[in-house]
């Protein structure tokens, strides 16, 4: 039987065998943040774009960049895992490409998926059409695309990196460092400073209804997107709305000590013309700063604030799928419109 859901915002006909495609949606990050949204999102919409961060040059993916010249392929990988089916063949083949080899010979540490997906770049000369075969293969539900067309380093500017001078600002170089400095990062710009966007990417967005930014680590995450010329010119000025999903703590080195408006303020910061339509927030994590502090930073974007509550992890997925609908539902051109009130259940009913 198929799910009991919304037939508003997903088409899909409640007790029925027909599946619409569900709203046009664009998912921006990497890591294990974009992963969680995409798992949510899969299920709720069948016409998903994730495009994913270039930046990574630690493990298994800084050796494949480094030795053979190409993008990433980590969190590209993990995107296409994410968006696997639940069946059979879906559950199997996101274990397959996420199985990393052990040992100390010359394939440990590297994950099944990044050479899969290497091997297709090298035999196909073609970055999109790499990722759409590993998609026809795996079967996801959705389509991966890189946010450059060539690797990206990371620079970000960082105060107390050095526990002996806790005011001095540093720099430091790349995605590795950025994501374990000491410091606090203040600020990120990209190497190249102007890198070529994805075409592709960049059609998505100005075709989607809705564009999400994070969860995910902020600063090598979900920020570098908005320093792509390209990929920020559509995100400023595509007509769909726009949905920030906040973290549900800080990230120990890079965001230590950022309350959720901190988020905000750093992403006005770097993308001081961006408006946003809609503010995810979890209320156990407002503890780190003050409603009216958040409220007043989402005000800022042009947004709402939407909360709501994930009493435990395991239920963020879950969540993250009744969140979307009920901000589809809600907050869609030509929706109800109006202001959803904190959730103290954490259940789905809360949105009508």
């Amino acid at each position: 039987m198929p799910e009991r859901t919304c037939r508003w915002c997903t088409g899909i006909l409640v007790g029925s065998e027909q599946l619409g495609t569900g709203p046009r949606a664009v998912a921006l990050g990497g890591g294990h943040g974009l992963a969680a949204s995409l798992s949510a999102l899969r299920r709720v919409t069948g016409d998903l774009t994730a495009i994913v961060t270039v930046a990574d040059d630690g493990g298994s993916s800084g050796r494949l960049r480094r030795d053979y010249g190409v993008l990433p392929p980590g969190d590209l990988r993990m995107a296409l895992a994410a968006l696997c089916g639940d069946d059979e063949w879906g559950t199997t083949w996101s274990k397959v490409v996420q199985h990393r080899f052990g040992g100390d010979h010359e394939l440990a540490g590297h994950a099944v998926g990044n050479l899969l997906i290497v091997a297709l770049w090298d035999l196909l000369g073609d970055t999109v059409a790499g990722l759409e075969w590993v998609g026809r293969l795996l079967g996801t539900g959705g389509r991966v695309l890189p946010m450059a067309a060539v690797p990206l380093d990371i620079v970000a500017e960082v105060v107390g990196a050095n526990p002996d001078r806790p005011e001095e600002i540093s720099t430091v170089r790349g995605q590795a460092e950025c994501a374990s400095t000491p410091g606090q990062v203040r600020s990120i710009t990209l190497l190249p400073p102007d890198p070529p966007a994805v075409p592709e990417a960049v059609r998505a967005v100005l075709d989607a209804e809705w564009v999400v930014f994070g969860p995910g680590s902020w600063f090598t995450s979900v920020l570098p997107h908005l320093l792509v010329p390209g990929l920020a010119s559509a995100l400023h000025g595509t007509a769909a709305r726009r949905l920030v999903v906040l973290n549900l703590a800080p990230q120990p080195g890079e965001t230590e000590g950022f309350s959720p408006h901190k988020h905000l303020e750093v992403l006005a910061g770097h993308a001081p013309a961006l408006s946003v339509d809609v503010v995810l927030a979890d209320t156990n994590a407002a503890g780190a700063g003050s409603l009216a502090d958040l409220e007043k930073a989402a005000a800022m974007l042009g947004a709402r604030l939407v909360w709501r509550t994930w009493p435990r992890p395991t239920a963020r997925p879950g969540m993250t799928r009744g969140c979307w609908r009920g901000c589809t539902r809600r907050y869609s051109k030509g929706g109800l419109g109006g202001w959803v009130p904190p959730d103290k259940e954490g259940s789905e009913a809360a949105w009508p």
